[in-house]
């Protein structure tokens, strides 16, 4: 039956997946982070901007390819794990990405009108001054189906099913509780990309409470004898890294006014476009001005 684990399956291992956290982290950089940049830096005459940009194209690839990456991640599990849970999450990523697609377009689009993303909706100079008033409500539920329910339906599922992996990754034998040389040198940009996620995304807190279960289980886990394997290892620390990450990042713009408005309360993660639009933007204004 689905979801029940085998006599047999408690103490399997399985050999460190170089190939699919290759691709993993190939393709979050290619068409994840780098989406915004392509649409940025190619010609705005290949993509009007009333077409898809080939940011947008980057991530219709990144929603295909993703799931099915997940889905292979899941088949090597040493464990068999719940799969009616697994496709249920891998139905919401899809809808939770393709609902960011449409949003993260348009909003992205209008940083060529000038839209500032370092302030909010209504304080936006481009939007502000819309007629009817009404308008500005649109704009505002774009934003809200971008940053919150897209965001929610995509980054939710996608740590539920790396921590359902994670909870295969544990083996009796210490031997096999070591990295090979293939992960540390993954672990670097792995780490970097989940710092982009975490802070793009504003999903600290989904993030800490999934580090906080794994840590949990590990304790648990321990005392039973039983230590992560090698991918077990390398996505644990690959958010301990994470973590530090952040931290250097919030303690590098703690000070800077402008984008503690723009992110008030208790936990201050300022979005690295938002960063980009505030300070990069007008350095590489000034520097055409002159």
């Amino acid at each position: 039956r689905h979801g029940v684990v085998k006599n047999e399956d408690t103490f399997k291992t399985s050999p460190f997946h170089f190939d699919l956290w290759f691709y993993f982290t190939l393709q979050n950089w290619v068409l994840d982070f780098g989406r915004p940049i392509a649409m940025i830096i190619l010609p705005l005459e290949w993509f009007p901007l009333n077409k898809p940009s080939a940011g947008d194209y980057f991530h219709m690839a990144y929603n295909v390819i993703t799931p099915f990456l997940l889905l292979k991640l899941i088949e090597r599990s040493p464990k068999t794990l719940p799969r009616s849970m697994v496709y249920v999450s891998i139905i919401m990523f899809v809808m939770g990405a393709s609902i960011h697609l449409v949003g993260d377009s348009v909003n992205h689009r209008l940083i060529f009108s000038g839209y500032q993303h370092h302030l909010s909706v209504r304080e936006n100079p481009i939007i502000k001054n819309l007629k009817p008033e009404t308008l500005i409500d649109s704009f505002e539920l774009l934003y809200y189906y971008d940053e919150y329910l897209g965001h929610s339906m995509w980054y939710i599922p996608f740590f539920l099913i790396l921590f359902i992996y994670f909870t295969g990754c544990f083996t009796p034998v210490a031997e096999e509780s070591r990295m090979p040389v293939a992960a540390l040198l993954l672990m670097g940009p792995s780490s970097l990309y989940y710092w982009y996620l975490v802070t793009e995304g504003q999903i600290f807190i989904l993030y800490i409470f999934t580090f906080f279960a794994m840590m949990a289980l590990v304790m648990h886990q321990k005392r039973k004898g039983l230590v992560l394997d090698s991918n077990g290892l390398f996505l644990f620390y690959s958010f301990i890294i994470t973590l530090v990450l952040i931290a250097v990042w919030v303690a590098w713009l703690w000070n800077d006014k402008i984008l503690r408005k723009k992110y008030p309360g208790v936990i201050y993660i300022p979005e690295p476009w938002a960063f980009y639009t505030l300070h990069m933007n007008n350095l590489h204004a000034a520097k055409e001005s002159l």
